[in-house]
Protein backbone atom coordinates (compact mmCIF):
# COMPACT_ATOMS: atom_id res chain seq x y z
CA UNK A 1 0.00 0.00 0.00
CA UNK A 2 1.36 3.44 -1.32
CA UNK A 3 0.59 6.66 1.23
CA UNK A 4 0.88 9.89 -0.63
CA UNK A 5 -0.18 12.25 1.83
CA UNK A 6 2.68 11.62 4.71
CA UNK A 7 3.63 15.05 6.26
CA UNK A 8 6.86 15.74 7.64
CA UNK A 9 7.78 18.46 10.39
CA UNK A 10 9.99 20.15 7.99
CA UNK A 11 7.02 20.91 5.66
CA UNK A 12 4.60 21.84 8.11
CA UNK A 13 4.08 25.12 9.40
CA UNK A 14 6.15 26.92 11.62
CA UNK A 15 5.50 26.49 15.44
CA UNK A 16 5.72 29.66 17.19
CA UNK A 17 5.05 28.81 20.79
CA UNK A 18 5.57 24.65 20.61
CA UNK A 19 4.47 23.93 24.08
CA UNK A 20 1.05 24.40 22.74
CA UNK A 21 1.56 21.59 19.77
CA UNK A 22 0.28 21.60 16.45
CA UNK A 23 -3.15 21.33 17.17
CA UNK A 24 -3.51 24.55 18.49
CA UNK A 25 -1.61 26.19 15.98
CA UNK A 26 -4.41 25.14 13.63
CA UNK A 27 -6.92 26.51 15.96
CA UNK A 28 -5.74 29.70 15.78
CA UNK A 29 -5.74 29.87 11.86
CA UNK A 30 -9.26 28.39 12.14
CA UNK A 31 -9.90 31.73 14.41
CA UNK A 32 -8.23 33.97 11.41
CA UNK A 33 -10.44 32.52 9.02
CA UNK A 34 -13.73 32.81 10.11
CA UNK A 35 -15.32 35.83 7.82
CA UNK A 36 -17.02 38.18 10.59
CA UNK A 37 -15.67 39.59 13.93
CA UNK A 38 -18.30 37.68 16.27
CA UNK A 39 -17.30 34.04 15.03
CA UNK A 40 -13.32 35.45 15.33
CA UNK A 41 -14.12 36.29 18.91
CA UNK A 42 -16.14 33.20 19.74
CA UNK A 43 -13.26 30.97 18.76
CA UNK A 44 -10.92 32.89 20.22
CA UNK A 45 -12.03 32.71 24.18
CA UNK A 46 -12.79 29.17 23.68
CA UNK A 47 -8.70 28.81 22.47
CA UNK A 48 -7.69 30.92 25.31
CA UNK A 49 -9.99 28.53 27.33
CA UNK A 50 -8.20 25.57 26.13
CA UNK A 51 -4.88 27.19 26.86
CA UNK A 52 -5.99 27.73 30.34
CA UNK A 53 -6.11 24.09 30.48
CA UNK A 54 -3.14 23.47 29.03
CA UNK A 55 -0.72 25.59 31.47
CA UNK A 56 -2.54 25.12 35.02
CA UNK A 57 0.81 26.14 36.39
CA UNK A 58 0.28 29.36 35.34
CA UNK A 59 -2.90 29.78 37.21
CA UNK A 60 -1.09 31.63 39.87
CA UNK A 61 0.94 33.78 38.16
CA UNK A 62 -0.19 37.94 38.36
CA UNK A 63 -2.07 38.70 34.73
CA UNK A 64 -2.62 34.80 34.01
CA UNK A 65 -5.36 35.64 31.36
CA UNK A 66 -3.67 38.84 29.99
CA UNK A 67 -0.12 36.32 29.37
CA UNK A 68 -2.48 33.87 27.23
CA UNK A 69 -3.79 36.20 25.44
CA UNK A 70 -0.58 38.01 24.70
CA UNK A 71 0.56 34.58 23.42
CA UNK A 72 -2.50 34.31 21.25
CA UNK A 73 -1.68 37.20 19.72
CA UNK A 74 2.02 35.88 19.33
CA UNK A 75 0.89 32.43 17.96
CA UNK A 76 -1.14 34.28 15.42
CA UNK A 77 1.74 36.13 13.87
CA UNK A 78 -0.03 39.39 15.32
CA UNK A 79 -2.46 39.00 12.49
CA UNK A 80 -5.88 38.51 14.12
CA UNK A 81 -8.41 40.70 14.07
CA UNK A 82 -10.62 39.73 17.25
CA UNK A 83 -11.71 42.18 20.50
CA UNK A 84 -8.93 41.54 23.50
CA UNK A 85 -9.84 42.43 27.14
CA UNK A 86 -5.65 43.94 27.12
CA UNK A 87 -3.66 46.34 24.91
CA UNK A 88 -2.80 44.21 21.92
CA UNK A 89 0.90 43.13 21.42
CA UNK A 90 3.15 44.51 18.61
CA UNK A 91 6.08 42.57 16.56
CA UNK A 92 8.29 45.40 17.68
CA UNK A 93 7.65 45.29 21.12
CA UNK A 94 8.23 41.25 20.92
CA UNK A 95 11.78 41.50 19.13
CA UNK A 96 12.79 44.77 20.42
CA UNK A 97 16.03 44.54 21.91
CA UNK A 98 17.33 45.13 25.62
CA UNK A 99 18.97 48.31 26.55
CA UNK A 100 22.65 46.77 27.32
CA UNK A 101 23.26 46.61 30.96
CA UNK A 102 26.23 49.01 32.70
CA UNK A 103 28.61 47.27 34.52
CA UNK A 104 30.00 49.67 37.10
CA UNK A 105 33.74 49.82 36.43
CA UNK A 106 35.64 52.42 38.11
CA UNK A 107 38.99 51.30 38.34
CA UNK A 108 39.29 48.50 36.61
CA UNK A 109 42.80 47.59 37.02
CA UNK A 110 41.68 47.56 40.62
CA UNK A 111 38.58 45.10 40.32
CA UNK A 112 39.94 42.39 43.24
CA UNK A 113 38.95 45.82 45.78
CA UNK A 114 35.40 45.26 44.42
CA UNK A 115 32.93 48.55 43.77
CA UNK A 116 31.67 48.64 47.55
CA UNK A 117 35.65 49.78 48.35
CA UNK A 118 35.18 53.01 46.05
CA UNK A 119 31.84 53.48 47.54
CA UNK A 120 32.87 53.54 50.74
CA UNK A 121 36.26 56.17 49.76
CA UNK A 122 33.72 58.60 48.38
CA UNK A 123 31.89 58.77 51.33
CA UNK A 124 34.60 59.20 53.28
CA UNK A 125 35.69 62.41 50.85
CA UNK A 126 32.12 63.88 52.50
CA UNK A 127 33.18 63.54 55.87
CA UNK A 128 34.78 66.69 58.44
CA UNK A 129 37.74 65.70 59.68
CA UNK A 130 38.37 64.06 63.10
CA UNK A 131 38.44 60.78 64.66
CA UNK A 132 35.49 59.46 63.27
CA UNK A 133 36.50 60.08 59.24
CA UNK A 134 40.27 58.74 60.35
CA UNK A 135 38.81 55.61 61.71
CA UNK A 136 36.31 55.32 58.53
CA UNK A 137 39.77 55.28 56.32
CA UNK A 138 42.01 53.27 58.17
CA UNK A 139 39.11 50.59 58.65
CA UNK A 140 38.56 51.30 54.80
CA UNK A 141 42.68 50.20 54.14
CA UNK A 142 42.51 47.28 56.43
CA UNK A 143 39.69 45.96 54.21
CA UNK A 144 42.05 46.73 51.33
CA UNK A 145 44.48 45.02 52.33
CA UNK A 146 42.56 42.13 53.01
CA UNK A 147 41.12 42.05 49.74
CA UNK A 148 44.13 42.33 48.41
CA UNK A 149 45.59 39.15 50.75
CA UNK A 150 42.55 37.39 49.21
CA UNK A 151 43.35 37.85 45.51
CA UNK A 152 46.91 37.52 46.07
CA UNK A 153 47.87 34.70 48.08
CA UNK A 154 50.85 36.50 49.55
CA UNK A 155 52.40 39.29 52.01
CA UNK A 156 51.78 42.89 51.18
CA UNK A 157 53.19 46.29 51.85
CA UNK A 158 50.83 49.16 53.61
CA UNK A 159 52.67 51.10 51.41
CA UNK A 160 51.21 49.64 48.28
CA UNK A 161 47.97 49.75 49.92
CA UNK A 162 48.68 53.61 50.42
CA UNK A 163 48.84 54.41 47.02
CA UNK A 164 45.46 52.48 45.80
CA UNK A 165 44.19 54.16 48.43
CA UNK A 166 45.49 57.39 47.48
CA UNK A 167 44.82 56.68 43.83
CA UNK A 168 41.08 55.68 44.14
CA UNK A 169 40.52 58.30 46.46
CA UNK A 170 41.70 61.18 44.04
CA UNK A 171 44.43 62.14 46.02
CA UNK A 172 42.48 63.49 49.13
CA UNK A 173 43.12 60.46 51.18
CA UNK A 174 47.19 60.15 52.07
CA UNK A 175 48.35 57.86 55.08
CA UNK A 176 51.67 57.53 53.35
CA UNK A 177 53.26 59.91 56.18
CA UNK A 178 51.12 58.71 58.97
CA UNK A 179 52.18 57.06 61.89
CA UNK A 180 49.86 53.79 62.80
CA UNK A 181 50.71 51.10 60.56
CA UNK A 182 47.43 48.45 59.25
CA UNK A 183 47.00 45.42 61.20
CA UNK A 184 49.32 42.43 60.10
CA UNK A 185 48.62 39.71 57.41
CA UNK A 186 47.84 36.84 60.22
CA UNK A 187 44.93 38.90 61.68
CA UNK A 188 43.12 39.40 58.97
CA UNK A 189 43.54 36.33 57.60
CA UNK A 190 43.11 34.68 60.85
CA UNK A 191 38.90 34.72 60.58
CA UNK A 192 38.62 33.36 57.24
CA UNK A 193 41.26 30.27 58.33
CA UNK A 194 39.17 30.05 61.41
CA UNK A 195 35.80 29.80 59.72
CA UNK A 196 36.97 27.83 56.92
CA UNK A 197 38.55 24.90 59.90
CA UNK A 198 35.16 25.18 61.45
CA UNK A 199 33.35 24.53 58.13
CA UNK A 200 35.69 21.22 57.30
CA UNK A 201 35.49 20.00 60.65
CA UNK A 202 31.77 20.05 60.43
CA UNK A 203 31.83 18.24 57.32
CA UNK A 204 34.06 15.36 58.52
CA UNK A 205 31.88 15.50 61.79
CA UNK A 206 28.92 15.06 59.57
CA UNK A 207 30.72 12.25 57.35
CA UNK A 208 31.49 10.77 60.18
CA UNK A 209 28.05 10.22 61.71
CA UNK A 210 26.87 9.63 58.00
CA UNK A 211 28.93 6.36 58.32
CA UNK A 212 27.85 5.68 61.73
CA UNK A 213 24.54 4.90 60.71
CA UNK A 214 25.03 3.45 57.21
CA UNK A 215 26.86 0.42 59.26
CA UNK A 216 24.59 0.34 61.77
CA UNK A 217 23.20 -3.10 61.77
CA UNK A 218 19.49 -3.79 62.35
CA UNK A 219 18.37 -7.34 64.28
Amino acid sequence: MIIDDLEYNTEREHLIIPEYGRHMQKMIQFAKERPTKEERNKVAKAIISVMGNLQPHLRDVPDFQHKLWDQLFIMADFDLDVDSPYPTPSREELYARPETLKYPQNHPKYRFYGNNIKTMIDVANTWEEGDMKEALIYTIANHMKKCFLNWNKDTVEDDVIFGHLRELSGGKINLKEADEDLSDATSLMRSKKKYSSSHQSNKKSHHKKSNTKRQRKRY
